[in-house]
């Protein structure tokens, strides 16, 4: 183990699903690379693996949606990180789901979310960065409780082999 891993291994990241449709596809994934880039104006970063599908309807996307979840909604966790559009599940048909701008896909049952518009994609190896400007955002009262963190979710299995 190097230095940084032994940093790295201390981090616990709030956990988001990302959501992308572009071109008639639409895809989802749990992340835990994701955060506030900028003050002024407002930037949001995600950071979606190369091996992901939702990274390939991304990269021809105008906007992606952000979720939050909380502890209690790991089934929905574990359908959009467990599973993979690539095997031809369909993650959308088992949630409730509405299309907001720029044909995003949000998920109806976070307990918050935003549509950002792309306006950066950058290479930073075998992840690319999507830095988002916020042009949407809900959230759905009664859902409180703790944020769904990377501890809570190490039982996941990726739904994609790792390159």
């Amino acid at each position: 183990m190097t230095g940084v891993d032994a940093f790295i291994d201390r981090l616990n990241p709030d956990m988001y699903v990302v959501t992308a449709a572009a071109g008639g596809e639409r895809a989802g994934c749990l992340v835990g690379f994701a955060s506030q880039c900028s003050i002024e104006p407002v930037r949001f970063v995600v950071w979606l693996s190369k091996a992901n599908r939702t990274f390939r309807v991304a990269q021809h996307a105008d906007c992606l949606a952000v979720h939050l979840l909380t502890r209690e909604q790991h089934a929905l966790a574990a359908l959009f990180g467990g599973t993979t559009g690539d095997d031809g599940v369909d993650k959308f048909a088992q949630v409730r789901r509405t299309e907001r701008r720029g044909g995003a896909v949000v998920l109806e049952d976070a307990p918050a979310w935003f549509v950002g518009r792309i306006v950066l994609r950058t290479d930073a190896g075998d992840h690319v960065g999507f830095v988002l400007d916020p042009v949407e955002s809900g959230e759905r009262d009664g859902l409180g409780g703790p944020l769904l963190r990377l501890e809570d979710a190490l039982d996941i299995s990726p739904g994609h082999p790792a390159d």
